[in-house]
């Protein structure tokens, strides 16, 4: 995939998922997804459904607006950072 708007979600997934300690094993358990899902899309290599984003969201302890908003800061910061 080239799309640039796709390679945020997996960022945003990866930090949050860093910043609760959690492993790829630990999230893919508390969000009732598997764990080889969860490296494919920190490495940008599927998009998640609505879906998803609602379980990983539940697994890492937060609302999914929160999850979105850590991905619209990814764009922004990407978007407006300097050269």
């Amino acid at each position: 995939m080239d799309n640039d708007s796709h390679l945020d979600f997996g960022k945003a997934l990866k930090r949050l998922r860093k910043d609760r300690k959690l492993s790829q094993e630990e999230l893919a358990d508390l969000s009732g997804l598997d764990r080889s899902y969860i490296s494919i899309l920190e490495r940008n290599l599927k998009l998640p459904s609505l879906y998803t984003i609602l379980a990983l969201a539940s697994g890492l302890g937060i609302k999914a607006s929160e999850f979105m908003m850590e991905m619209e800061n990814q764009v922004f910061y990407r978007v407006n950072a300097p050269f």
